[in-house]
């Protein structure tokens, strides 16, 4: 699959799942959960346990049935190894600038992390694909609205503080897609391999993205 299509796949389906757990044994399971949910974009944090083996099990497991990524990429060695076990592209709580060159370097999808104006401008003017805006609660749906102003152009990507009852907001201010964690792969549900819980929260959240796109 090109980056182009990645790329489409990422702004058609308007979810980015992100995969954390102090627990990698279940995680073939939930992210086939969220599948069976209608989410197709996944990324697993390397914060989890054996992050680069989770990346190639879930690869080998579900294939194509997934677009995924690996997240908290935070410098270009971490980066070439998730690209490596099998990770589409890359999303980072910050901006390092290596690790967008990199991903340049490789034909892959990256999304760094920004939180003003002038990193976002920054992520963008290095290459960035979409940025992720984080913590996203505590600038509120109002900044991505703030933001279509003077940066139209930027496609901005809201992760922290994205659930049920703000999902709509973010996306009628100009989000690309969203960033969901925990609001949508539950630290209790996945202790407990309720992975109906996963794949029901799933489908609430793609139907959210389809009512506000119409």
């Amino acid at each position: 699959m090109s980056k182009e299509t990645q790329f489409r796949q990422i702004l058609d389906s308007g979810i980015v799942a992100v995969v954390r757990s102090p627990d990698s044994q279940q995680l073939v399971e939930v992210v086939r959960a969220l599948a069976d949910g209608g989410v197709t974009v996944v990324e697993i944090t390397m914060t989890v346990p054996d992050a680069l083996g989770v990346l190639r099990q879930v690869r080998q497991t579900l294939g194509e049935r997934i677009l995924l990524g690996a997240g908290t990429i935070l410098d270009p060695e971490t980066a070439r190894a998730a690209l490596l076990a099998g990770a589409e592209y890359l999303v980072a709580p910050t901006l390092n600038l290596e690790v967008i060159r990199l991903c340049q370097r490789y034909s892959k999808l990256v999304m760094p992390g920004a939180f003003t104006p002038t990193e976002i401008l920054t992520a963008w003017e290095s290459g960035a694909d979409i940025i992720k805006v984080f913590p996203a609660e505590v600038v509120g749906p109002a900044f991505f609205k703030a933001m279509r102003g003077p940066l139209p152009q930027v496609r901005l990507m809201p992760t922290g503080g994205v659930d049920l009852n703000t999902a709509a907001d973010f996306l009628r201010a100009g989000a690309c897609c969203l960033g969901l964690g925990s609001q949508l792969v539950e630290p209790r549900a996945v202790a407990e391999r309720n992975f109906d819980r996963i794949r029901d929260l799933a489908r609430q959240y793609v139907a959210i993205v389809q009512s506000v796109r119409g």
